[in-house]
């Protein structure tokens, strides 16, 4: 063997090993990716829990709530600003979940369940009313999502509620 050989197997060795390194790490850089994301989609998950808390929390908010959602012209001033308040902050979340969809960040698989819920609010008459006056503050993406589940839900989930 000459010096030419061993320096050409040595420089393929070196090839072999820095093609395995670059293996390694975009399978370290994959792995980070899909923890970021679980980790992303567990704090959206608990935000979203937070928001629903005030419903369980308190029971004065959670009759009212039952209230706006069958008219919401019919609440008085403090009551709208509140269910209004609750209903934005909501809503204002829900459509930062949309654009993580859009844009790939949020899985699509969990925004259908949130989606569904997204629905059920949106099929009363009371949230319509509310929407009309509101939709002007989100993203043209999200008002088209809502406005087709206004068009097409049916209010059903809190109907026994009464």
């Amino acid at each position: 063997m000459n010096w030419e050989m061993i320096s050409a197997v040595g420089q393929m060795l070196g090839a072999v090993g820095v093609i395995i390194s670059i293996i390694y790490l975009a399978a370290q850089i994959r792995n980070q990716n899909k923890e970021s994301r679980r980790a992303a989609m567990n704090v959206l998950t608990t935000h979203w829990s937070d928001l629903n808390k005030s419903l369980v929390d308190d029971p004065d908010f959670a009759a009212l709530w039952l209230r706006a959602l069958q008219s919401f012209d019919q609440l008085d001033g403090a009551s709208k600003l509140r269910v209004g308040a609750h209903l934005g902050r909501f809503f204002r979340f829900a459509d930062s979940l949309y654009l993580g969809v859009l844009d790939g960040t949020l899985d699509k698989r969990l925004w259908r369940g949130y989606e569904r819920t997204l629905a059920d609010i949106a099929a009363y008459p009371g949230f319509q009313t509310w929407w009309a006056t509101r939709k002007h503050w989100h993203t043209d993406e999200f008002c088209a999502q809502i406005d087709r589940h206004i068009q097409t839900a049916k209010p059903k989930i809190y109907d026994d509620y009464n």
